[in-house]
């Protein structure tokens, strides 16, 4: 096994000690641990240098996972509500206004159905249901009736519950909060100086904002970003480092997978190994928080997927929006087979 130097440090303060075997790892999961940012060179070199063995970062990285979550690994499932009818021209997106992706069309599924998968993701063992709906964000009513949804299903299951419904207006976030809503995801999706290259309708300042009154009333933030749609690493860093300063609990780590007929096209650009050091990366900078490898796991991740583990406590089963995924049980058999747990929220 190669080793390296040890990354730089703006202080030689004693920090805990990670025993990946290369120092440079064990720096980096020093550091985490001891709630230090790393430096901007350090994140880079992670993530580009190929003489930093992948087994000794996933190490590291674990040492961080490991002591905040233990060897739990949350399940979310995912409910796509409403599919396609979108306004928006988000050049990654199958559902987006300006794509061809022959998809399915389909308006908000009915209560029943929305109380139906809440309860089917419960008795999978999900530990968070996720319902996500097409558009540029939810009106009045839709509000109030998500609203009632929320607190029917929190009042019958021991799931948390988390909502994606686009940009919210003011007093929204607070009116979902009241019903029982865990958190409210809204992603990035890429950095700011690259996001106008993938939507031209709405702005990386209306996703900070809508995340913001997520904030304010006390919902917990949910949000991530489509790695692989053509940016370069120091965008990975630029994302990382936002989420941590909106103090993000839940950061999904989605690997783009091309839909046929959507803007952007393919772009051959993600291996198993960036992938897996960019949910090293993530857990670094956002030592405590839920880091998720979540949509496109399975096409980017191949036959390394359950080392996904090691940095991330989270995975998400069932499929995705457009594009399928691993079964809840195959899901399990994986988490079980690498010596982690499935995590529910009766036990915590």
């Amino acid at each position: 096994m190669t080793t390296t130097s040890a990354p730089s440090t703006e202080s030689g303060a004693t920090r805990p000690r990670a025993t990946s075997g290369d120092p440079f790892c064990d720096a980096l999961a020093s550091q985490a641990l001891a709630g230090e940012p790393i430096a901007e060179a350090d994140a880079l070199r992670l993530l580009t240098d190929a003489s930093i063995p992948l087994l000794a970062l996933l190490q590291a990285a674990f040492a961080v996972r490991h002591a905040h979550f233990g060897r739990g690994v949350r399940v979310h499932i995912l409910n796509n509500v409403q599919n396609g009818y979108c306004p928006e021209e988000c050049n990654y997106c199958a559902q987006a206004k300006n794509s061809d992706a022959p998809i399915e069309k389909y308006s908000l599924k009915s209560d029943d159905e929305i109380l139906d998968g809440a309860r089917r993701a419960y008795e999978s063992g999900a530990y968070r249901y996720c319902i996500v709906q097409s558009g540029r964000g939810p009106g009045a009513k839709r509000v109030e009736q998500m609203a009632d949804l929320i607190s029917r299903i929190k009042a019958t299951y021991p799931v948390q519950v988390c909502l994606s419904a686009g940009l919210l207006e003011e007093g929204m976030a607070a009116q979902l909060k009241a019903a029982g809503l865990d958190r409210y995801n809204h992603n990035l999706n890429t950095a700011e100086s690259h996001y106008g290259k993938i939507c031209s309708t709405h702005g990386y300042a209306d996703r900070l904002s809508t995340l913001t009154q997520a904030k304010a009333v006390g919902l917990e933030v949910c949000s991530g970003m489509i790695m692989g749609m053509g940016e370069p690493p120091q965008d990975l860093i630029e994302v990382a480092r936002t989420l941590k300063r909106l103090n993000a609990r839940s950061i999904p780590l989605n690997f783009y997978v091309y839909v046929p007929g959507a803007q952007l096209g393919e772009v051959d650009q993600l291996t198993p190994d960036y992938c897996l050091r960019a949910l090293c990366l993530f857990r670094f900078i956002n030592p405590d928080a839920e880091i998720r490898a979540a949509g496109g796991r399975e096409a980017n991740l191949r036959g390394l997927a359950s080392l996904a583990l090691y940095p991330a406590n989270s995975i998400f089963a069932e499929g995705y929006l457009n594009v399928g995924g691993d079964a809840a049980q195959a899901a399990r058999r994986m988490i079980e087979d690498a010596g982690f747990f499935v995590e529910s929220v009766e036990e915590e």
